[in-house]
């Protein structure tokens, strides 16, 4: 899985932009702050799940330039191989819609000139995104880690990302039901269907957290172990919020004592009836507080490093030690459930790192998986590592090859 060329107009810094990224070797990408660089990242991982790492608006997303245009729009075009296609040709545009009388922002997606749903494309591109800012996944609110486990599961499980869209549909509607009945404007008889239905999503989204974390603790645990020299053990800890349990030899054995299970899968069939039984017991709550107060959107994960809580205990190292472990085993996960390498794209990460954890990540990019990194600073690089790199620089959006470049050399 590749962009063999990648095409932007009016997305953020650059007005114009045509990149052709080679093959085989990491792609690092040099310049000041407030150049591109992470434009272009972002650029990518919009084209692979259709939204932003950096802002939940995609007006933002727009050159500020075209802000007087009668109508402003951006593009992002990638040309794209995976195992599936030799070639295929990904177009997704951004403009200002006044149809309707009040302006709004539309996104039209089209694969190979044919117009698409944006549920339609995701897959088509899976890529994992290192930022400096990834320590949130340790020391960051629970939405954080949530945003991780989604992120990673909508890229290679199409029903996750349907459950996901549907329960993120379905939640609202339910909480507006539960303030009407609060007012006595509806009966909370009326609350049977709308559980019916978030149970029926919400137990898709357990269950494929559940997998996922499971299978991922395996490889990062793994990571870790290599990257402190055996001297630490990181585990992962799963919290669903309305605590589902199974029947082990006649014995209830419930994730809220367990956190992640490592021995036994809980099937959507066997949650939803459950998460319709602690909806129901926690329905006088609901009605109360005007939300649904518990299921997926409120789940936990917590990191673990020797059995203690790295988010409340663990060092800034430990936590750095922990996203890189998280970030090469999703990258690994990834890679076996898709069939072939995600791109892996690092924002300003390497600069951020020890001599050792540069050194291990730097040593792990063989260009197998499609790799771009971004940098202020070439000397954080080994000149081994910047003679295989294909460096470009980045300045006043255009990116270009620098006249000169020890990788050259």
């Amino acid at each position: 899985m590749r962009i063999d060329h990648l095409s932007l107009t009016n997305f953020r810094n650059f007005a114009r932009l045509e990149l052709a990224l080679p093959t085989g070797k990491p792609v690092l990408l040099h310049g000041a702050n407030a150049q591109g660089k992470t434009s272009a990242l972002e650029a990518i991982y919009y084209l692979a799940t259709s939204n932003s790492p950096y802002t939940t608006s995609d007006r933002q997303l727009i050159h500020w330039r075209t802000e007087s245009d009668p109508i402003p729009f951006a593009r992002l075009s990638a040309e794209l191989s995976n195992r599936d296609s030799q070639y295929q040709k990904l177009d997704i545009t951004l403009m200002l819609d006044m149809s309707s009388g009040a302006p709004r922002f539309k996104k039209s997606v089209q694969l190979n000139g044919v117009d698409k749903r944006v549920t339609d494309i995701v897959g088509l591109l899976s890529v994992v995104l290192f930022l400096p800012q990834d320590l949130s996944l340790v020391e960051g609110s629970p939405s954080d880690r949530r945003r991780f486990m989604n992120t990673t599961l909508t890229q290679v499980e199409r029903e996750y990302l349907l459950a996901l869209n549907e329960y993120e549909k379905l939640l609202p509607q339910r909480n507006a039901l539960l303030k009407r009945i609060a007012d006595k404007r509806a009966a909370a008889v009326e609350l049977e269907y709308w559980d019916e239905q978030l149970a029926a999503s919400g137990a898709m989204i357990i269950a494929g957290r559940q997998r996922f974390l499971r299978e991922l603790e395996t490889k990062a645990r793994d990571i870790h172990h290599a990257l402190t020299g055996g001297g630490e053990s990181l585990s992962l800890k799963y919290l669903p919020s309305i605590a589902p349990t199974a029947d082990d030899d006649s014995k209830q054995q419930s994730f809220d004592l367990l956190g992640l299970d490592l021995d036994r899968q809980l099937s959507p069939a066997q949650i939803k009836p459950q998460f319709i039984e602690h909806l129901a017991a926690r329905r006088r709550e609901a009605i109360q507080r005007g939300m649904t107060v518990s299921g997926p959107h409120r789940d936990e994960l917590r990191l673990m490093i020797n059995g203690r809580d790295c988010g409340h205990y663990g060092s800034r190292g430990q936590a750095r030690t922990t996203v890189m472990a998280l970030r090469f085993a999703e990258l690994d996960w990834m890679r076996e459930q898709i069939g072939e390498h995600p791109l892996f794209l690092l924002d300003e990460v390497v600069a951020e790192l020890d001599s050792s954890r540069r050194a291990f990540l730097l040593d792990r990019l063989d260009g197998e998986a499609q790799t771009l990194l971004t940098t202020a600073e070439l000397n954080v690089f080994e000149p081994a590592f910047l003679r295989r790199a294909h460096v470009l620089e980045v300045r006043e959006g255009q990116i270009n090859a620098p006249a000169t470049c020890e990788s050259d050399a």
